[in-house]
């Protein structure tokens, strides 16, 4: 019984986890410490930096870009076509250290910056600046990563 399914010419680092019925398509590279959760869908062209986490049911589609110590929540959507369908793609570029939330969608060609934040539920529409939070539908700036650190540290107290 197969419980997945990884691309032979995929590029799997050390110590990656990948949970049931997750797919990992060709030519896709995942770094050292990576871990894709349960019915995740990874498309071929993708890269992922080391340390990053990928919950269950995420979409990723071909030419995304996502760094290191990113953790992308369950059931967050990337985009490729800016306008669909079509034969030209852009992917999603996610920089080191960024948090996705549950369920966040991003717009193809949106790059989300180092550090930042995307809330549960976002639609993000437009780049994101480094260390910046941010959350709705059209997602809006709300406050600093600094910030987000704060609320995370009271929370967790």
């Amino acid at each position: 019984m197969v419980t997945n399914f990884v691309s032979d010419k995929a590029k799997i680092g050390k110590n990656v986890k990948i949970w049931h019925f997750a797919y990992v398509g060709d030519n896709a590279i995942l770094g050292d410490n990576v871990k894709i959760g349960s019915l995740a869908h990874v498309d071929y062209d993708v890269v992922i930096g080391d340390n990053t986490m990928i919950e269950g049911q995420v979409y990723i589609p071909p030419l995304s870009r996502i760094g290191k110590n990113v953790f992308i929540g369950p059931a967050a959507a990337l985009t490729n076509d800016p306008y669909p369908p079509s034969q030209k793609m852009i992917g999603v570029t996610i920089k080191d250290g960024a948090v996705i939330g549950s369920r966040a969608v991003i717009k193809a060609g949106v790059t989300i910056g180092k550090n930042s934040v995307v809330a549960m539920g976002a639609v993000v529409t437009k780049d994101v600046p480094d260390d910046t939070v941010v959350a709705g539908v059209p997602a809006k700036i709300k406050y600093s990563r600094s910030e987000y650190d704060k609320k995370q540290a009271q929370w967790k107290a």
